[in-house]
């Protein structure tokens, strides 16, 4: 008897399953409020060179005295990271009079003046991560990818070897920890340290989550359990946008986006451990208890089974063989998967945060575009609930990240004074963009076995963090050409959904329990 079999007996999708789901969704809502948290934790106003007083600008308004000690851009703005060495009086007169031969321009030599009337404070306007200090300032994103990374790795590996409630617990606890830490960083190291472990702690849950509602559930309601726990996502979306729209102070922001993690905690204690992991690894007496549970709560009260054909059910390893990362690469199905779909969740993760971080790029108000994003992509998952199980799941992880790079390339080419269409393409893109994100997290734990599950999400979750650090570094490439940013992550989109098409279908396919299903 295979456990799919056993799970139809005591209801695949039954009042049980359906309250797991429901309570893994809750942590879900956690995450994109602390993985777009940069785009208001380290936003940047509008700001110009500091300018000491002098008794010669007794008499002169605040405008006047900006005129004569700022430069000002072709567009008439005056600039963030310039000042004059010497006030130039003359351009009083006539302001549009050119500054004097013999003067020069030179960096701001006492701090800068922001704006405050979008944001109290950022960690930008709390540590001056502007001007040549700008890369800093992108850094803390990539900080946190790099944790993220991290924790791929690491909670990958700890919820295959000690199981996936005991390790979600553990990153929610993590996740609370640090966050609060991070909210009262008194220096931009310790800002950086913290939320590096925020992300660590934070992959955990970004990791388990999934996989652990898919193992409760039928083949038939896999599909709806992934888009479901996806959709909450976006949920999480529209409330960063609120939250962050609320408060616009920097560690009030991550207090109030950290606290949520704790209800997730109190809930979780009712979620039981994946049966599936408790027999492949031997603790058939839990996996019967939690069973026998599930059949009661579901209304199958006339349901059996012996603890000794659970045991006949475990996936036997042979002598002296483990499963660890290098599983994924020792046979060769599985390892040509675990280079194709590691492929296919760089580009996913490198693409979506490439769009999801560059919220002012498109005409619209960056709260308004925060809520946007969120809200277009519960249609993208809908529209993906029903290709998937109609086109499958290769065409459709292909075709949506294909889209994805498209409409970024297609914004290259529209001029800047076509706001409402250039808007239209990045919201379009951004739908694409996510519901590619929904395929790649369904597909991806559908393609390993139970046994490397969590060290296949591990590994894939850690190669697409690579490319979420990296997506804002990206913008850096602005200084070299200023549309080379939007270019690289069209490209990535095109070439990493083409790879795709190389990885196997698995719609209305057994999840596999070992190594040999996959081979």
């Amino acid at each position: 008897m295979k456990f799919e079999d056993l799970l139809l007996e005591i209801g695949g999708f039954g009042r049980f399953q359906i309250l797991i789901l429901f309570t893994l969704c809750l942590p879900r809502v956690n995450l994109p409020m602390h993985f777009l948290l940069h785009n208001f934790l380290a936003a940047t106003p509008s700001h110009h060179c500091a300018i000491p007083h002098q008794e010669a600008f007794v008499n002169l308004t605040t405008e006047e005295i900006l005129l004569i000690s700022i430069p000002r851009e072709p567009d008439g703005t005056f600039r963030s990271c310039e000042m004059f060495s010497q006030p130039q009086f003359h351009l009083l007169l006539n302001s549009s009079l050119q500054p004097d031969n013999d003067s020069v321009t030179q960096d701001c030599q006492h701090g800068w003046v922001y704006d405050h009337s979008q944001f109290t404070s950022t960690i930008s306007t709390q540590w001056d991560l502007v001007c040549e200090q700008r890369g800093l300032n992108q850094a803390t994103a990539t900080f946190f990818f790099i944790g993220v990374t991290m924790g791929a790795v690491v909670f990958g590996y700890l919820s295959d070897r000690f199981g996936r409630k005991a390790m979600l617990l553990l990153s929610l606890v993590c996740s609370v920890v640090f966050g609060m830490l991070s909210a009262g960083s008194v220096s931009y190291s310790m800002l950086a340290i913290t939320r590096t472990l925020t992300g660590v702690a934070l992959s955990g849950v970004s990791l388990i989550v999934l996989p652990l509602a898919m193992e409760w559930v039928d083949i038939e309601h896999r599909t709806f359990a992934g888009v479901l726990t996806s959709t909450f996502w976006s949920v999480g979306n529209m409330l960063l946008a609120l939250t962050a729209y609320l408060v616009r102070e920097w560690h009030w922001l991550l207090v109030a986006v950290t606290g949520p993690c704790l209800l997730s905690i109190v809930c979780l204690w009712w979620v039981p451990e994946s049966a599936r992991w408790l027999i492949a690894n031997g603790k058939v007496k839990q996996a019967h208890k939690h069973l026998l549970r599930c059949a009661r709560m579901n209304g199958r009260k006339d349901f059996t089974v012996s603890v000794e054909a659970l045991r006949r059910m475990r996936t036997e390893k042979k002598p002296g063989e483990g499963y660890s990362y290098i599983s994924l690469f020792r046979t060769p199905v599985l390892r040509k998967i675990s280079l194709c779909s590691g492929a296919v969740w760089f580009g996913v993760a490198f693409s979506y945060y490439g769009m999801s971080m560059n919220l002012t790029g498109f005409g619209l108000n960056m709260y308004l575009s925060q809520f946007v994003f969120g809200i277009i992509e519960i249609p993208a998952k809908v529209v993906m609930y029903v290709l998937v199980n109609r086109i499958g799941r290769r065409q459709s992880q292909a075709w949506t990240l294909i889209l994805t790079g498209l409409c970024i390339g297609a914004n290259i080419v529209i001029p800047k004074p076509f706001t409402s269409l250039r808007s239209v393409i990045a919201i379009l893109g951004k739908g694409c963009s996510e519901a590619a994100f929904t395929t790649v997290f369904l597909y991806t734990s559908e393609l390993y076995p139970t046994v490397l599950r969590q060290n296949g999400m591990g590994y894939n979750s850690f190669v697409a963090r690579i490319g979420g650090a990296l997506a804002p570094l990206i913008f850096l490439l602005d200084d070299v050409w200023r549309s080379l940013p939007e270019v690289t992550y069209c490209g990535v989109a095109v070439c990493c959904g083409s790879v795709a098409f190389l990885l196997p279908e698995t719609l209305n396919v057994r999840l596999p329990e070992g190594i040999e299903d996959i081979e």
